[in-house]
């Protein structure tokens, strides 16, 4: 895996705010300076477009995106695994989950043609991606391996 640049720039889930955390302050379970509330959940975020390009665009942190759909099975299949790899994988990588339905234009935007997609985007750029349920050590092994 490539190396955080220190201090990490980590965009607030609640209110976008980038805040600069210490490499080494990752995991001490760190509050965003303007709205204090904490910057990592343990949880897979569900965003909008303004919030992908919070999360994508304003943070230093590997992130990996799951586009879905309520009607799909295999996402619906793959969800519980996604948020256990959450659970490993934070706070060194942000997850997210784009709802294909509710969000269009980011489906359009990245090609989704079949779903659950896992993108992975270090820097705002894709850098990998996987179409296909997989369990979630597949997950975080996936996502190690490519981040």
């Amino acid at each position: 895996m490539s190396a955080l640049t220190d201090p990490a720039l980590v965009a607030c889930p609640h209110c976008a705010a980038p805040n600069r955390v210490p490499v080494a302050r990752l995991g001490t379970h760190p509050n965003c300076g303007r709205c204090k509330q904490p910057l990592f959940t343990g949880a897979p975020l569900a965003v909008d477009a303004a919030g992908f390009a919070a999360q994508v665009g304003k943070g230093s942190l590997p992130v990996l995106v799951d586009f879905w759909a309520e009607w799909c099975g295999p996402c619906k299949a793959m969800a519980p695994a996604y948020a256990a790899a959450a659970r490993e994988l934070e706070p060194r990588f942000r997850l997210l989950k784009v709802d294909t339905e509710a969000v269009p234009e980011l489906a359009q935007r990245y090609q989704i043609r079949s779903i659950p997609t896992l993108i992975l985007f270090a820097g705002g750029r894709e850098v990998a991606r996987h179409s296909g349920a997989i369990p979630a050590q597949d997950i975080v092994r996936w996502a190690r391996a490519n981040a």
